[in-house]
């Protein structure tokens, strides 16, 4: 079984490979190939065993390079995110749309349709959400080039896999937590940086209210609902091949509160609230989500606000 992931050097991307490399793939021998592709991929990052191709997604020659042996199953996570394609969109529509573009073109050629695991977004729906719900129905109409661009190629993905050229899954993902704290192009990065400042025992600000909702799960439940992807039987997914995931629902407020119980009271004391009209406006309104497509297929949420968090931060259950 030959295993290609492109971002493997980004925040999923990484969890996702050690993951592989342990085996967590059902169904993958011990002799599994796993390819990780990115633009820098630190040795001492990558499990023993896996094979590094170092270069720019969009380049024709790279995919090329990719395709020269046959896939059996594709991560797609590399992307632009949304800060950063919004602010360079000649960047964004490079990677998110021509690079994608040039993959899906060669993936459909080969004799056997490889499973494609497409890391799409819940930025497909775009502002203002519905006040009630969000559900399978739900129109998208996005209002980002992020989530213009990941749509588009949630269509062609379903068009090939209606013409049985890839077995393509498009999963879109909630705010995954707890980032890294450095620029990434995420606008919605407060809600990593809040875990990481609480737990270091920081003051906060944050940019949105207490009462701001958004969807959220921990990379270790993201990297389970992957993997889960990857191995799910066609005649299981039916004709809708894009939808999301469950998520948690949760506000800033019983963010801070889960916080509190776990690293003490203080912790309320270090918050403050500074609310971004825009901001919260584009990540902190979100109706509760329902997802009956992914409950079905098995895929899960991180189940509470103290799982997520510990999750979110590695550390050891309570």
């Amino acid at each position: 079984m030959r295993i290609v992931v492109t971002g493997a050097g980004g925040f999923i991307g990484r969890e996702l490979v050690r993951r592989l490399a342990a085996g967590g793939l059902a169904g993958a021998t011990s002799e599994a190939r796993i390819v990780a592709i990115d633009e820098a991929l630190p040795p001492e990052s990558l499990p023993l065993g896996i094979r590094p191709v170092i270069g720019d997604i969009s380049d024709p020659a790279l995919l090329d390079a990719i395709m020269a042996e046959p896939i059996d199953v594709l991560f797609h996570l590399a992307a632009v995110p949304g800060g950063a394609s919004e602010g360079d969109f000649g960047l964004g529509w490079r990677v998110n749309a021509l690079a994608t573009l040039g993959l899906i073109e060669r993936l459909s050629r080969q004799a056997r349709p490889a499973r494609m695991v497409f890391s799409s977004t819940i930025a497909v729906f775009g502002v203002p959400l519905p006040r009630d719900r969000v559900d399978d129905e739900t129109l998208p109409l996005p209002t980002l080039s992020y989530g213009a661009q990941k749509l588009m190629m949630e269509t062609l993905l379903a068009d090939h896999a209606r013409r049985g050229t890839i077995d393509a899954l498009c999963l879109r993902l909630p705010g995954i937590v707890a980032r890294p704290r450095r620029p990434g192009g995420h606008h919605s990065a407060y809600m990593s940086d809040i875990f990481h400042a609480l737990a270091a025992g920081e003051a906060y600000t944050c940019p949105v209210s207490a009462a701001s909702t958004s969807w959220m799960m921990s990379r270790q439940r993201c990297v389970d609902n992957l993997l889960q992807a990857a191995v799910l039987p066609a005649e299981r997914i039916g004709t809708r091949r894009a939808f999301c995931l469950p998520a948690l629902r949760l506000s800033m407020g019983e963010v801070v509160e889960a916080m509190a119980e776990r690293f003490g009271p203080e912790v309320r004391e270090r918050v403050t609230f500074a609310p971004q009209p825009a901001l919260e406006a584009q990540y902190g309104s979100y109706p509760p989500i329902v997802t009956a497509i992914a409950d079905g297929l098995g895929f899960s949420h991180d189940g509470d606000a103290a799982s997520l968090l510990a999750r979110a931060l590695e550390l050891t259950e309570a």
